[in-house]
């Protein structure tokens, strides 16, 4: 299947790396450190397997199914977690987590 066919879900995913990798470093800003270690370790694995997933899928790889069914997972794990904090980065996280999610998972449907 053609890469074209998944330009939104790659959208999202960059979308959600890029949440991910500023939510990470602004916890890392905050007060209590300590409280926010999960969600800065969830934060560096969600934008690591988003930036995979849109670069298999841009190949149109084989493996895009495998690899967005995983993403999705991991970006609704992620965006729990980051559900659980007031702070704006983490909430602005956990929707584009949840929108990558939703979109990885027809993605993977599909493919």
């Amino acid at each position: 299947m053609p890469h074209q066919n998944f330009t939104s879900c790659i959208a999202a995913c960059y979308d959600c790396a890029e949440a991910c990798n500023h939510c990470a470093a602004s916890c890392l800003q905050e007060q209590d450190v300590r409280m926010m270690a999960r969600c800065v370790a969830l934060d560096i694995d969600c934008a690591q397997i988003c930036e995979l997933a849109a670069a298999v899928m841009s190949r149109a790889s084989e493996n895009s199914k495998t690899v967005c069914s995983a993403c999705a997972e991991i970006c609704q794990v992620c965006g729990d977690e980051c559900a659980k904090h007031s702070m704006d980065h983490c909430q602005a996280c956990a929707q584009a987590c949840r929108r990558c999610a939703d979109e990885c998972r027809k993605m993977a449907a599909m493919a």
